[in-house]
């Protein structure tokens, strides 16, 4: 049976600049796979233990992740792509975020 997104999470903080964009691509994902979206204010321990980290451990939001069900937790989006001009590339960061979802989905299939 093929793999499938559970649902997927946004960890951000509505006062973030970047909430708003990140917000718009996690509800594009979610209608496209049609699952649920969890939005989590500030959930900087689920971040530690699912998303990315700097070099000290520390987690920042907004990142977008996804839980399969196979219990597996991936990294949708972490940070924003920026296009030349150094703004929020939205047709990209779908892009990436779908590349990564299928990669997971396809992954789990194999294994």
């Amino acid at each position: 049976m093929p793999s499938k997104v559970k649902k997927l999470v946004l960890v951000t903080s509505k006062a973030h600049p970047l909430n708003k964009h990140f917000t718009k691509i996690a509800r594009k994902l979610a209608e496209e796979f049609s699952t649920e979206l969890e939005v989590r204010e500030e959930d900087y321990m689920y971040l530690i233990k699912y998303g990315d980290t700097d070099e000290l451990g520390m987690a920042w939001v907004p990142q977008l992740l996804a839980e399969l069900d196979s219990g597996e937790v991936i990294k949708v989006l972490t940070q924003p792509n920026l296009n030349s001009q150094g703004n929020v590339n939205e047709d990209r960061d779908l892009q990436v975020s779908l590349e990564n979802i299928r990669k997971a989905l396809t992954r789990q299939d194999t294994a």
